[in-house]
């Protein structure tokens, strides 16, 4: 898979390693990047950091060789044949063999949220897979083979490549199919959960945007995502909390307020609560690992 690239940059550096990709901060500034996974990783000894990216949204298609990828702080094997579908703001990295082959596809997110798929949260895709790496293709073949009206080909590649990864990734979150009005209603609450959990974390906030009583919406929580409402939104912002307490500097007053929590020693209790140690323990052990 010895192809050119075609390089994006979006200049927005945060205190978590924040990259437009993976070790740039300089460079021409594009809506589209592809890249095999060879040409950024050999330069890293096959390794990328855990980062995230403030703006991108990126798709990474496993061919040959595999791949342990963190998302989050969750390790996941890859073999051949699999994809990682990374939005915007996911601490994310990769180790990878020396015999891996494939491609990375980086997008602008807020081009994928116009076509308002839905993609709130990482994702290894299997089912559909291959699907997904035919549409990616037909993409790169128009970017690096430019016909008549060049412009409007890509686009209409690329909401083809969107559509086909929202469908494997709705095959691998719900096998079933089912989109009944209770499964819509707890994706509601969770694209919600994700804009909102920095300013609130009342359970009647949430359910009067979706519709819907706070008793109704903790039903509808406990049944298909298995926490009531308010664990959702506390283990989302937990999760904030601790992607910033690993890959920041920030002080954790600092931290607690941009959370929501105005009192230092309320959000400590907290986060002993989510995490199992307070913040200061908590970081001091995750570095020193």
């Amino acid at each position: 898979m010895d192809r050119p690239c075609n390089r994006l940059h979006y200049p927005n550096m945060e205190l978590i390693p924040t990259y437009a990709l993976y070790g740039e901060q300089e460079s021409k500034q594009d809506w589209l990047h592809w890249e095999t996974i060879p040409a950024r990783s050999q330069g890293h000894d096959f390794r990328i950091a855990p980062h995230r990216h403030d703006h991108l949204f990126q798709v990474l298609s496993l061919t040959a060789g595999t791949a342990r990828v963190v998302l989050d702080g969750a390790a996941i094997r890859l073999v051949a044949g699999e994809i990682v579908v990374v939005p915007a703001l996911v601490v994310h990295g990769y180790v990878f063999s020396p015999d891996v082959d494939g491609l990375v596809l980086t997008l602008f997110e807020r081009d994928v949220r116009a076509l308002d798929l839905g993609f709130e949260h990482a994702a290894i895709l299997r089912t559909g897979a291959f699907a997904v790496m035919q549409a990616m293709e037909r993409l790169i073949d128009e970017a690096d083979n430019p016909g008549e009206r060049h412009e409007l080909a890509m686009r209409a590649h690329l909401t083809l490549l969107l559509l086909t990864l929202h469908r494997a990734h709705s095959q691998a979150v719900a096998g079933d199919g089912r989109t009944d009005r209770t499964r819509l209603h707890a994706a509601a609450f969770r694209q919600l959960v994700e804009r909102r959990f920095r300013q609130t974390r009342r359970i009647a906030d949430y359910a009067g945007e979706i519709g819907v009583s706070p008793a109704h919406l903790n039903r509808i929580s406990r049944q298909v995502l298995g926490a009531s409402a308010l664990a959702v939104i506390e283990r989302r912002i937990a999760l904030e909390a601790r992607r910033q307490l690993l890959f920041s500097t920030l002080p954790i007053k600092q931290i607690g307020a941009e959370l929501g929590y105005d009192d230092p020693a309320y959000f400590t209790r907290f986060i002993t609560r989510m995490l199992g140690l307070s913040p200061a323990a908590f970081r001091q052990k995750m570095r020193r690992a």
